[in-house]
């Protein structure tokens, strides 16, 4: 019997911050690269598109907000994407063109609403959009900017590459969640993040030893310069350090072993093929929904 072999690519890089236009074409110049060294599915960062405000506090404290606050919000509600839209029709486009799998992570807004979602995007190599996954629980102040999804989304989809879907950053630390995507057979488990310490490459690992699964974490490298000068709200950055998020992606086994990565404190792509006899054979001797479960 075969089984697939992928040459998978886990894009560390920043967006450029608040410019869809401009963080779209870095998005395509990343995925040929990618494409050109032989990889079949390109995952990318947490809110690459169009980016993760860190440092940044729309003017927020308890029980007060500032109009100033409120323009740096606009700022980013601006530089978010709807669902169906120009901006994510041309990322299908960038997926059929270098004929990849392609996922990345968004800041999603709604037509008819103010809310904004942290999203991850699914497209196929024809450049259809075949899922999406709201983020269940922002973290922290993230809760100030993003709205909750509802876990209606939780999918796993199977392609002729594997099974694949994932979490978001610290919702990969909720037991449950990851549980559901246990019991539908994940294969390639795809985890974008913000989370750049050293102390997460153990959750990536530990998810590899318990799902059994492939994992790809993909984190942003981003510095202080990189922000707009005239972004309203910059002086909340004047007490960051230049290097905000050293970054941290990798690719893990499904025995908890180090493909590649992690990267850190600079851009680039990590490769590493992905053979899905390995996810059966790690089986032997641990299956968290199979002979290692709970009855």
């Amino acid at each position: 019997m075969s089984y697939p072999i992928t040459k998978a690519a886990v894009v560390q890089a920043s967006p450029v911050l608040f410019d869809v236009k401009a963080t779209l074409a870095k998005m395509e110049k990343l995925v040929k690269e990618a494409a050109k060294n032989g990889a079949k599915l390109v995952l990318f960062p947490e809110t690459f598109v169009s980016c993760y405000p860190r440092g940044l506090s729309f003017g927020t404290v308890v029980g007060s907000r500032s109009e100033e606050g409120r323009a740096t919000w606009l700022r980013y509600w601006e530089s978010a994407i709807e669902v169906f839209s120009k901006e994510s029709a041309a990322i299908g486009k960038i997926a059929a063109k270098y004929k990849v799998y392609l996922v990345t992570g968004v800041t999603e807004k709604t037509r008819h609403g103010g809310t904004l979602y942290c999203t991850t995007l699914y497209y196929d190599p024809q450049g259809q959009l075949v899922g999406k996954h709201r983020k269940i629980k922002p973290t922290a102040a993230e809760r100030i900017i993003w709205g909750e999804g509802d876990g209606s989304d939780l999918d796993v989809y199977e392609t002729e590459i594997g099974k694949i879907g994932g979490l978001t950053c610290w919702e990969n630390y909720m037991p449950q969640a990851r549980m559901r995507l246990y019991e539908q057979g994940i294969e390639i488990y795809l985890a974008p993040t913000a989370d750049g310490r050293e102390v997460w490459t153990s959750t990536m690992r530990h998810i590899a030893l318990e799902g059994r699964c492939f994992v790809l974490g993909s984190n942003q490298f981003v510095t202080k310069d990189m922000y707009p000068k005239d972004l309203i709200g910059i002086e909340d950055l004047d007490n960051q350090p230049d290097v905000m998020c050293r970054g941290g992606s990798l690719i893990v086994g499904p025995l908890g072993q180090i493909l590649a990565g992690p990267l850190y404190d600079e851009e680039g792509i990590l490769y590493a093929d992905l053979n899905m006899s390995d996810v059966i054979g790690a089986k032997l001797d641990f299956d968290v929904i199979g002979h290692y479960g709970m009855k």
